[in-house]
């Protein structure tokens, strides 16, 4: 083999080479991250709370529809429903599922169920992905006191509130309630004060809302009602952990198995 074969191929075979680690390298660069994990954001709507009232059992779910308008003018709305219930005890039920479309026939993702024992002041909240559930203290509520009108937080907010009258929900006799708190400017970094208003229809044989509408340039609408609703006795089992969960009681912190 001559002098300028031997050349030739050693070049070929330099290219060839050159070629691999450029393929390796660039590989290698697509395998890194450019960037940092990112958090995201995390959105909850609270449903209709419910006190731990004695005697005035229900069964229902918990609906809500949530529309947002986007800065481009266009909106979003979503929904769930979850199901809810009291019984006699004052004991709650209550479950959190994941939004979906509300114009698409996907069904709600049961995330957690949260049981309420005003008698034992606990709340266990059981997470259905991990089949793990967390006891906690909780101090039950049987009563709500309404904040008065006027100017509240040192003068950087302002209540007021109008009657709408009564009507009839589910055979309920409700009555009616609009609030409209104004938020003054530069107090969470708004240029202008903002406005919301809640609006509540109220039970007072329940001594529950059964209809809360909450309107919030910074979340949209939130319309909520209780659907299906039943007085009757809920089942007790409703208010036991489901079986095959691993119960960590956080108050004494031991591990026990259902």
């Amino acid at each position: 083999m001559n002098t300028v074969s031997r050349h030739l191929r050693l070049r070929k075979g330099l290219l060839i080479a050159g070629t691999c680690l450029l393929t390796l390298t660039a590989r290698a660069q697509e395998s890194e991250s450019l960037r940092g994990p990112d958090g995201g954001t995390t959105y909850h709507v609270a449903g209709i709370e419910v006190l731990a009232v004695t005697g005035k059992p229900f069964i229902a779910k918990d609906v809500i529809e949530w529309t947002r308008t986007l800065e481009d003018g266009s909106t979003v709305t979503t929904h769930l429903f979850a199901n809810m219930a009291r019984d006699s005890q004052g004991r709650v039920y209550r479950e959190r599922r994941d939004f979906v479309p509300a114009n698409s026939d996907k069904q709600p993702v049961l995330k957690e169920i949260m049981l309420f024992d005003p008698e034992q002041k606990t709340r266990t909240t059981c997470v259905m992905a991990t089949r793990q559930c967390t006891i906690t203290n909780y101090r039950p509520a049987v009563s709500y006191r309404e904040l008065p009108v006027g100017s509240f937080a040192n003068g950087t907010r302002t209540l007021a509130r109008e009657t709408l009258g009564s009507n009839v929900v589910d055979d309920l006799n409700v009555i009616g309630t609009r609030e409209t708190t104004t938020i003054s400017a530069e107090v969470l970094g708004n240029d202008h004060p903002l406005v919301s208003t809640r609006e509540f229809w109220y039970s007072p044989d329940l001594q529950t809302n059964v209809a809360v509408t909450r309107k919030d340039p910074r979340e949209g609408t939130q319309a909520i009602h209780l659907g299906d609703l039943s007085r009757s006795e809920p089942d007790p089992a409703l208010f036991e952990v489901p079986a095959g969960f691993t119960v960590h009681d956080l108050r004494r912190k031991t591990l026990t198995v259902q």
